[in-house]
């Protein structure tokens, strides 16, 4: 049974245009993996704590030397990184706040970013662990996306990349506070979307 790992993060909840098009794509998944499971991380709802010294503390900690407090900072990202590990397919809903991804989202790669868990270090540089598949979705008040005011989508291929994650698809839905033009850039990444599967 192939399991798709759903990860929002945008503050609008319903109304948010990234969610849509995720749930978009999350509907024909199941179309094509009918006996499929989907998990969701909503980390806009259940947002985690930010990253902090006493995080890096805890992780720097020998395991048999961690406080309790220790512990159960380094058993969060444990749970997120047992998740990610058991997917087969990842789905990021992502609005772009203020040119980038939201804070909420940062505290989550944070977490799943660990060296010789995700990630390892080489003689040649860093190699990503994870061997998964990956779909973006994002949306932005104006059209952001391939402008050097995108921080966004770069920054998150860079980053699932780092991981060893392959980013098959993004879909972008720009100029949704534009009226028409975000009309129509929306339904044209839904039909994207269905193309795509």
């Amino acid at each position: 049974m192939a399991t798709l790992l759903r990860i929002d993060s945008s503050a609008a909840g319903d109304n948010s245009k990234s969610r849509q098009l995720a749930n978009e794509f999350v509907e024909q998944w199941l179309a094509k993996n009918p006996d499929g499971k989907v998990v969701v991380r909503d980390v806009n709802a259940n947002p985690l704590p930010h990253f902090t010294s006493e995080t890096l503390g805890a992780l720097f900690t020998p395991a048999e030397e961690r406080s309790v407090a220790q512990q159960a900072i380094v058993a969060i990202g444990d749970e997120l990184i047992e998740e990610l590990e058991a997917a087969d397919v990842l789905a990021i809903s992502a609005p772009i706040y203020n040119f980038s991804i939201p804070s909420t989202l940062k505290s989550y790669f944070d977490y799943i970013s660990r060296a010789g868990r995700t990630f390892k270090y080489t003689e040649t540089g860093p190699v990503g662990l994870l061997s998964k598949d990956a779909y973006l979705f994002s949306a932005s008040g104006s059209f952001l996306t391939g402008s050097p005011m995108d921080h966004q989508l770069p920054y998150l291929k860079t980053f699932l990349s780092f991981l060893g994650l392959t980013v098959k698809d993004s879909f972008v839905a720009g100029g949704q506070s534009m009226g028409e033009p975000g009309v129509e850039a929306f339904n044209k990444a839904k039909n994207e979307i269905a193309a795509a599967l």
